[in-house]
């Protein structure tokens, strides 16, 4: 079972980042990669709660995991320490049986300087699911929560 890990150094203090790791409204603005858009369905970001999103691709000719040029995702949070760290176990919704083993992402925030070190690590993915693509896709979403965290206002010790 395959296992990817992606770092970032954000420029916001960990609170700001823990938000929009607990923000359906965040995850929208930032957890996907380019070229596709986020859909929020269901978000209890609390442990044991669970989570349903739909990336869709902007290219109607790309191949989703679930239907069309769609990848939906079913999970529930396992685990959630305020300012540190968020872990969840994510399902693709999928006919496919080589992409329906649930996987873990453990994303971890950690200080670095002013700002805040985000590692997203994905563990047991799915057969169906290289782990370039998981890597290439995690560090897109990582660019877009930098973006999106960094243009908040009053977004901790970075931003002051």
């Amino acid at each position: 079972m395959a296992s990817t890990e992606v770092s970032r150094v954000v420029g916001a203090d960990a609170r700001t980042v823990f938000q929009a790791l607990t923000s359906a409204a965040a995850i929208t603005a930032w957890r996907f990669p380019h070229g596709m858009s986020a859909v929020v369905h269901e978000f209890d970001a609390r442990p044991g709660g669970r989570s349903r999103v739909s990336l869709t691709y902007a290219d109607p000719a790309a191949v989703g995991k679930t239907e069309a040029n769609t990848d939906t995702y079913s999970g529930e949070f396992v685990e959630l320490a305020a300012d540190e760290k968020v872990v969840e176990r994510i399902t693709f919704d999928s006919a496919d049986p080589n992409l329906r083993r649930p996987m873990t992402m453990t994303t971890t925030l950690t200080p670095a300087g002013t700002g805040t070190r985000v590692t997203i690590r994905h563990d047991d993915l799915p057969d169906g699911v290289a782990p370039a693509d998981n890597e290439a896709g995690t560090r897109m979403a990582l660019e877009n929560l930098a973006a999106h965290v960094e243009s908040l206002p009053g977004r901790g010790p970075a931003g002051d």
